[in-house]
């Protein structure tokens, strides 16, 4: 099996993020509160609790180089927190949101950050020296709906974003005296601040968890449909095609290499998606190990099993003997995946141990250096 560690930390967990050496954790058990674990001689012991917010933390970014964690709350508020000594200390950041936030990245380069919100804007906050806090501009009046999630390009200027609009766009981010004229990038370090570059429109339910490849070349999202859309040679003529599946729908996205997806969502489990000699998308399995499903269920019937898919339960229906089949149906998760996040320290090599947060309360990490039928996509 892929699970190489499973850890219950709370009853719930919104989202975590870890430290450029991976002894540290930091995670949200739904609540305002930011836990932070070290793993010492063999067990994780609780070090730190941030409590500035004052809504739930629904976004937590931990910076390798600059040691530095961003967190982002449904009170409109985000900070930053510099470890100072054996503390922990938050500077503003001034976003200027009437509405919840919703999520947050560092950038490649760490002198930015994107803050996603409820107000259907996404600020871009730098820092300001001379007053010591974090400012931002706004890119505005561009979605017309909440922004669900937010990926920087590899080159620190594009950012992509998905929307419950059920569109993905692409920014520029370019700020005059924060970011550097490159002539690698071409024509994107002359485009002005809050321009947009693409709008795809190939969803038409909510969408989520969007991530660029490492080489920037290749974008994925997700659909509250139950579709994933992967779109090559982002710009003015890009090209796309989108891979529908039967199962339950994802909530986020991570390139493991150029060839390999994989998705997380309500399904609690995993999903592999990889892309063919010709370039062609497909599901190719769960990552999770799964038990086969019970036929015969007394109460089963058609009704029953896409009434229990609505709500996220067993597709067995609704009687006692498929509750603990349900919660194994999706390996080591017992309820939705809401959080995937790389544990390779270079963004552009294979990601082979990665993550999983979900609403179990379990953090989960995965290797998939002995998945011989996979390794041809890494």
């Amino acid at each position: 099996m892929a699970a190489v560690e499973v850890h219950q930390f709370a009853q719930c967990i919104t989202c975590h993020a870890w430290s450029a050496d991976r002894s540290m954790i930091a995670f949200c058990p739904n609540n305002n509160e930011v836990h932070i674990y070290r793993l010492s001689q063999e067990k994780w012991e609780k070090v730190h609790v941030l409590q500035k917010h004052d809504q739930i933390v629904c976004g937590i970014d931990w910076s390798a180089r600059s040691n530095r964690i961003v967190t982002a709350s449904h009170d409109r508020n985000s900070y930053v927190w510099n470890q100072e000594g054996s503390e922990w200390v938050p500077t503003l950041v001034i976003l200027r949101l009437n509405r919840a936030a919703l999520c947050v990245q560092w950038s490649p380069k760490e002198n930015k950050f994107a803050v996603g919100s409820g107000a259907k804007t996404v600020c871009i906050c730098y820092y300001e020296q001379d007053n010591n806090w974090w400012v931002s501009k706004l890119i505005r009046k561009r979605h017309d709906s909440s922004v669900t999630s937010v990926a920087w390009h590899p080159n620190n200027i594009l950012l992509a974003t998905t929307s419950t609009d059920g569109k993905c766009r692409v920014f520029s981010t370019f700020i005059k005296g924060v970011d550097t004229r490159d002539s690698k990038a071409g024509s994107v370090s002359d485009s002005k601040f809050g321009e947009q570059i693409v709008q795809l429109d190939l969803s038409f339910s909510w969408a989520f968890g969007v991530k660029w490849s490492p080489s920037g070349n290749t974008l994925a999202y997700v659909g509250h449909n139950s579709m994933i859309y992967f779109v090559d040679d982002v710009g003015p003529s890009p090209l796309a095609q989108n891979v529908a599946f039967r199962d339950l729908p994802l909530r986020d996205v991570l390139f493991v290499s150029e060839k390999m997806v994989i998705g997380v969502g309500f399904d609690c489990n995993p999903m592999v998606f990889a892309a063919d000699e010709r370039g062609i998308w497909s599901f190719i399995r769960f990552l999770g190990e799964r038990k086969s499903t019970l036929s015969g269920s007394r109460y089963g019937s058609q009704f029953s099993e896409a009434f229990g898919k609505l709500y996220g339960q067993s597709k067995l229906g609704v009687n006692n003997d498929g509750i603990e089949a349900s919660r194994s149906r999706g390996g080591v998760h017992e309820n939705c995946i809401n959080c995937i996040v790389s544990l390779t320290e270079s963004a552009s090599s294979r990601k082979m141990r990665f993550s999983t947060s979900g609403l179990d309360g379990k953090v989960v990490v995965w290797d998939l250096e002995n998945q011989e039928d996979l390794s041809g996509y890494l």
